[in-house]
């Protein structure tokens, strides 16, 4: 294999790919980056077996071949080398690159060992084109609320699932919950993509990506921005029917500007770190006003108060963080925050008329 190619593409393609690429693997060529040659473009691409990605990027090929180079290696070369162009040569099972007056030698291993990437049978799949800022939303929106516990796989990731006509995505760790409407939709659909491959496709997102085109098969997504893929196994399972958990209504109700509400919460969290992170909220229809109380048991206390357009009476302990990173990904000036009891759950949402996202938290027993 030998080409030419440019600096700036070469390196952001690495970058892209080289992430889901491993060290700590049984199997070190999983570590590896493959590099080959496809008509006068150059696949860049990696794989843990369970996501693999792939970058095609412009190139002056002179002689079509392939090859696999350690990817934090090749990686950190390539972004240290100036802005120009970048020649590539494979010798044997070395990779010869150079530019300028930087030349280095890279040992590799022969295309061959690289495992097979993964392809969808777009006969047989469900398929989706959607705005990527939209997309970017969403997802940034669902995967706060995803579970880190591997011992309950399905709330690992994200369910990506059709409702009366909608796309929704969903995600729980049993402690919160959050749900966003997509995009509308005819085709049913029912997947839970893990949290890791829908981080890694918004990192792939570049400013100039308008659309991100997902498609779906029994076992597998696919997500394609430009010239870039993420295609990723899907969790086995069944996600929980979250919708009977969230209350039809609530009896209490405080309508507050969002930033505000946002500078009180982290005030009161900077006291709670002694407590669990309990922050104690109190809505009260007498005074208009929704307080924050928490206390650092060695340090002291915070009580803070901004004012509120408010329906009953009642109050309710949350953890802080939650609150706070619920508030960070809601888009809006002004929310709601609902619940019916100090045993119940919070409902977070935007007044909007049109809100398409909410945001749920069970309350700590105070």
């Amino acid at each position: 294999m030998e080409l030419s190619i440019t600096q700036e593409n070469f390196a952001r393609a690495l970058s892209s790919v080289g992430r889901v690429a491993s060290s700590k693997t049984q199997l070190p060529i999983l570590s590896n980056i493959l590099l080959r040659t496809d008509g006068n473009r150059l696949l860049v691409a990696a794989t843990n077996l369970e996501i693999a990605t792939t970058q095609y990027i412009g190139a002056k090929i002179v002689k079509p071949g392939s090859i696999t180079v350690p990817a934090r290696l090749i990686s950190e070369f390539v972004s240290s080398l100036p802005k120009s162009t970048i020649e590539l040569k494979v010798v044997g099972e070395n990779i010869h690159i150079s530019s300028g007056k930087y030349k280095s030698i890279i040992n590799g291993v022969v295309a061959d060992e690289f495992p097979e990437l993964p392809t969808i049978n777009e006969n047989n799949s469900v398929s989706y084109s959607i705005n990527t800022e939209e997309f970017k939303q969403a997802v940034s929106q669902t995967v706060i609320t995803a579970s880190s516990d591997s011992t309950r796989p399905v709330l690992t990731g994200v369910y990506w699932h059709s409702h009366e006509g909608w796309i929704y995505l969903a995600a729980t760790d049993g402690y919160r919950l959050s749900e966003r409407r997509l995009v509308e939709t005819k085709s049913e659909v029912a997947a839970i993509i893990p949290t890791q491959t829908l981080q890694e496709v918004l990192r792939t997102i570049v400013d100039d990506s308008e659309t991100i085109d997902v498609l779906f098969d029994e076992s597998q997504v696919r997500f394609r921005i430009n010239d870039a893929e993420v295609i990723s196994r899907l969790i086995d399972g069944n996600f929980p029917d979250y919708r009977q958990l969230i209350p039809a209504q609530s009896d209490i109700t405080a309508t507050m500007n969002k930033t505000e509400f946002t500078r009180v919460t982290k005030i009161a969290g900077l006291f709670a770190r002694e407590s669990g992170g309990s922050v104690t909220v109190t809505i009260d229809s007498d005074k208009k006003s929704v307080s924050l109380h928490s206390i650092a048991s060695e340090l002291g206390e915070n009580t803070s108060e901004l004012e509120a357009e408010i329906v009953g009476d009642g109050q309710v302990t949350l953890n802080s963080r939650y609150l706070t990173e619920a508030l960070g990904v809601i888009d809006a000036e002004t929310i709601s925050f609902s619940f019916s009891g100090k045993l119940s759950p919070v409902i977070l949402q935007s007044t909007a008329k049109d809100t398409n996202y909410y945001h749920v938290i069970m309350p700590l027993k105070s």
